[in-house]
């Protein structure tokens, strides 16, 4: 069996047993920026880094950083990590840089101690990075009227190049008198290259009846622990059937045309009253100064014989 088979059968021997004495240290790094990889080894012997052969490699057994002797040795380091990490000596910290979602995983330092007997591991730890990324800020667009209904309103919210993907998404409606959480359906798509996901919901609703204006948000849950993304509010001002007054000048008209004829038809009425009671009044004078006239003649007569 020769040496490279020899090593890496050490190096799985020692994963096995770091897997059952050390829980793993949980830390955390944002996507394109850099996650820190500890090692926390406190060096009680005050060892020089010169006696110290450090390397820590990925849970697929590719190595990102070795520190040989005191001296970083890049001919062991996978391509993927070259140029990517830098090491700090007074917290052995390894710094992975320009994080990628795929680089999220389990990781393991080993520290051994270089004597002239051999190598002895003095140190090892094991580290889970988790990779997160922020989603874009909720954004409301209104879509074209594919229902060709003006009372039918079409949306859709989008937020995009986050990570890792969502627990939910939802519109909140609101009116003058309710509050309306609509039921809708997200749809998810996940970058092949980036491993960032875009998500999005859509939503066709009538016009609440009665509403002059309609208030709408769009709410993402991007993890049950982190905060709510809200969008900004789209207001939808509904333009509601105007109604026709009467025409003051013309409801004028419609009273005064009508008042008018009643007085006329009344005064017409009148004159013929008032003419007929003086025609009336003429007849009886002539008949009585007819008959004045009359017992005048029949007077006279008698006077005469």
């Amino acid at each position: 069996m020769d040496l490279e088979c020899i090593m890496k059968l050490i190096v799985m021997v020692i994963l096995l047993y770091a897997r059952r004495v050390n829980a793993a240290v949980k830390t955390q790094a944002y996507f394109n920026e850099t996650g820190e990889l500890p090692c926390q080894f406190k060096n009680p012997q005050n060892r020089s880094l010169n006696e110290m052969i450090l390397f820590l490699q990925d849970q697929k057994n590719q190595v990102l950083f070795e520190l040989y002797n005191g001296i970083e040795k890049t001919s062991n380091v996978h391509d993927s990590y070259k140029g990517r990490t830098s090491f700090d000596q007074n917290t052995w910290t390894l710094q992975l840089h320009n994080v990628q979602i795929k680089d999220r995983g389990t990781y393991y330092c080993f520290i051994h101690h270089k004597r002239s007997t051999g190598l002895m591991l003095i140190h090892q730890m094991i580290s889970e990075l988790s990779v997160i990324a922020n989603y874009s800020q909720p954004e409301i667009k209104p879509l074209s009227n594919i229902t060709e209904n003006p009372d039918i309103i079409n949306l859709t919210c989008s937020s995009i190049h986050g990570y890792p993907d969502p627990v939910d998404m939802w519109f909140l409606i609101k009116t003058e008198n309710s509050t309306n959480v609509p039921e809708t359906s997200m749809v998810k798509s996940q970058n092949n290259i980036t491993g960032l996901y875009d998500v999005s919901i859509s939503l066709s609703f009538p016009v609440p009846h009665g509403a002059s204006s309609i208030n709408i948000s769009c709410i993402l849950q991007p993890e049950p622990t982190v905060a709510q993304l809200h969008s900004p509010p789209l207001i939808i001002d509904i333009e509601l059937p105007e109604t026709v007054l009467p025409d003051a000048e013309n409801i004028l008209w419609k009273v005064a045309v009508p008042a008018i004829l009643v007085t006329m038809c009344v005064m017409v009425l009148f004159l013929r009253k008032r003419k007929k009671k003086q025609s009336g009044l003429s007849g009886e004078r002539e008949e009585m100064a007819f008959r004045l006239s009359n017992l005048t003649s029949k007077s006279f007569s008698m006077f005469g014989q």
